[in-house]
């Protein structure tokens, strides 16, 4: 299912977009502002693959929803919209995780080609891993449902003469239920198992 959220205050260029999006044959859900739009995506249980969001927002601002969004789902597509031409916001858009960029006014056939792109590299995205992320998966699949001590994976990956903080072990995999899980800070594969480490739990 193609389904994208769609915030933007005005309700002319909402419309619109919308419009051609269902034209297009997407399924569209629509927010008039941020807190709307981080209530809808909760009501539909993050089912989004794309949202595209207006920068400029009154109470929460597009930025912020994108952060929101990416926090809680590091697969969604997100495509920033914004009537400002400053290089700025395009980089802070990108930096807090958006995928794409789209200055006001825009064609439609300009935001639907931009759309079909990003849901075509969502759809059929490979996960991008590191040498180490590559050897921390492939410690779990080797040991799937155990639980794997931290300093476990730490000789496992790092190797015995490693020296330094087992700290590295966590930030990596908070990289990696950025990159696996559908929601980072919910995760339902790589599972903290307390006082101990970590495990990984494959899907039904």
């Amino acid at each position: 299912m193609k389904k994208i959220l769609v915030c933007e205050d005005e309700s002319a260029i909402r419309d619109f977009v919308v419009i051609n999006l269902t034209r297009a044959g997407y399924d569209v859900v629509e927010a008039d502002c941020g807190e709307t739009a981080l209530k809808k995506y909760d009501d539909n249980n993050g089912d989004f693959d794309i949202a595209i969001l207006d920068v400029m927002m009154p109470g929460i601002d597009g930025f912020q929803v994108c952060k929101e969004l990416r926090n809680r789902n590091g697969g969604i597509g997100i495509i920033m919209l914004s009537a400002k031409t400053q290089e700025m916001d395009k980089v802070t858009g990108l930096m807090l995780g958006a995928d794409d960029y789209v200055a006001k006014p825009f064609s439609p056939s300009e935001l639907l080609a931009r759309v079909d792109s990003l849901y075509r590299r969502k759809g059929s995205k490979m996960i991008e891993l590191t040498q180490v992320e590559f050897q921390i998966m492939e410690y779990f699949f080797s040991n799937p449902g155990t639980a794997l001590d931290r300093i476990d994976i730490l000789n496992h990956v790092w190797g015995d003469a490693y020296v330094g903080e087992d700290k590295i072990v966590d930030v990596n995999i908070r990289r990696l239920r950025m990159k696996v899980e559908d929601e980072p800070s919910n995760p339902k594969h790589i599972i903290t198992v307390w006082g101990l480490g970590y495990k990984w739990v494959s899907g039904e």
